[in-house]
């Protein structure tokens, strides 16, 4: 990573991811080299627990809800304190193009000026049981809009508990709207659990079935689209002093866990990223799209492609509960992946798995009982190892590619001895990605969107 102040004739893009704990952005150059890194904490949001009875009020179970919002404000001064830093690390005047990711399902109602009208209701924010319940009696059951803490579920309440508001904002739309100016535009992933529909590229019918308003719904463009350059009053006040470029372009983002796969360099079908994390989350590029809302399988548009994932129960939280970082640390060169312990674990924290098996009481296999600290580590990453190639295979069941190679991302992919492992598993190559980090995603995206615009502008007849 260069550090110091950098100059580049052919210009600068950055990208900025918006997280629950933070605003990160970093800034590339043409040559998708890192330039630098920064990022600025944000509080935590806030966060109100409380036990409701089932909508449907037939089940006498009682379903936690979690009312968790944030000031959306705070996330705009916590993006100009990033790009302040930035630009203290680069060349303002260099930088072309400008990329946001978000926490995909955060919304939030504004005016047609985008003044904000309620908090950011967050991505697991899942108090409106009841406007779920009513989603899924309409919604086409492979809909990315279906649970409670969807963007669509989210959208009914705020219509209801806001009604001078006049549009909904997804969090990386605010951002980019703050801007550029333009409040009425998103993409077509954040877009996606407000119910766009991708493969048909609108705004579907059946929304009117739930009575949405649909001038509050915003126009949908492609990820990676320029929307429209920063823009004047910024240049005037927020970066007078850091005489940012007039032309620097806004383009439209994607959700974080998006931008984190583009990260990586995956770009072709049959290409898929796994994150080995405190979950085992699986993406592959695929040439159609995918859906089964019972594995919580659905599909997002990805340039002329879709991706397609599923997350399982399963992952590094698990051997956080056995080993300390400390053991895990001595055991991993012991490890022997030549030599399978044939023990057949499937590891889980407690019963429960939704993907690859749809299970919510499956139970942990943890038997029979290992020789040895080091049999039953292995073990642990034989059934993780398992689970994923698991998922990949159900992913192919259901129409989608399988991969031709997987990159790893996430705290495991630096454990050489379980890529071993699940190389054997996967029957494919399997390598540790450079990048991860969503903010370089979104910073190839607003490579990618100017570039794009520029080629197209060279070739039109003059």
């Amino acid at each position: 990573m260069v550090s110091q102040r950098h100059i580049n004739q052919h210009g600068l893009f950055i990208g900025i991811d918006l997280g629950t704990s933070g605003v990160r952005a970093c800034a590339i150059d043409q040559q998708k080299r890192l330039l630098h890194q920064c990022n600025q904490s944000l509080p935590e949001p806030q966060c109100n627990i409380s036990d409701q009875p089932q909508p449907n009020g037939q089940q006498p179970a009682q379903q936690i809800t979690q009312n968790i919002t944030q000031n959306p404000q705070l996330w705009w001064q916590a993006t100009l304190q990033v790009l302040r830093q930035l630009f203290v690390q680069i060349d303002p005047a260099e930088v072309l193009g400008v990329s946001v990711n978000g926490t995909s399902g955060t919304v939030l109602a504004c005016d047609a000026q985008g003044t904000p009208l309620s908090p950011a209701l967050m991505y697991n924010h899942n108090a409106c049981q009841a406007e779920a319940q009513r989603i899924a009696q309409i919604a086409p059951a492979g809909s990315g809009a279906q649970g409670a803490s969807s963007g669509l579920a989210k959208l009914i309440y705020l219509q209801q508990a806001f009604p001078d508001a006049s549009r909904l904002l997804h969090q990386a739309d605010w951002i980019a709207a703050q801007l550029s100016g333009e409040f009425a535009i998103s993409d077509s992933n954040n877009a996606l659990k407000t119910g766009y529909d991708p493969q048909q590229a609108e705004w579907p019918v059946w929304l009117d079935q739930l009575g949405i308003q649909r001038s509050w719904l915003p126009r949908v463009v492609s990820p990676g689209t320029v929307i429209g350059p920063v823009r004047s009053a910024l240049l005037q006040n927020e970066f007078a002093q850091d005489q940012l470029n007039r032309n620097c372009q806004i383009i439209s983002g994607t959700t974080d866990s998006i931008a984190a796969f583009i990260a990586t360099g995956a770009s072709q079908v049959g290409e898929a990223v796994t994150s080995l994390g405190s979950t085992l989350v699986i993406k592959v590029i695929s040439d159609k799209p995918v859906a089964a809302a019972e594995y919580g399988i659905y599909s997002h548009k990805l340039g002329d492609h879709w991706l397609a994932g599923g997350a399982s129960n399963s992952g590094g939280a698990v051997l956080r509960q056995y080993f300390s970082q400390q053991q895990l640390d001595q055991l991993s060169p012991q490890l022997k992946p030549e030599q399978p312990t044939g023990l057949n674990y499937y590891p889980l924290l407690r019963a429960g798995e939704r993907f690859p098996i749809n299970d919510p009481q499956l139970p942990p296999r943890l038997q029979p009982e290992a020789e040895s600290q080091l049999q039953f580590f292995q073990g642990l990453l034989e059934g993780m190892a398992a689970i994923e190639h698991q998922g990949y295979k159900k992913l192919q069941a259901l129409g989608a590619s399988y991969p031709t190679r997987v990159i790893s991302a996430g705290g495991g992919s630096r454990n050489s001895a379980w890529n071993r492992i699940r190389e054997q598993q996967l029957g494919v190559p399997v390598c540790s990605a450079q990048y991860t980090e969503a903010c370089y995603g979104s910073a190839l995206l607003a490579r990618r969107g100017y570039n794009a615009t520029q080629t197209h502008s060279s070739s039109e007849p003059r």
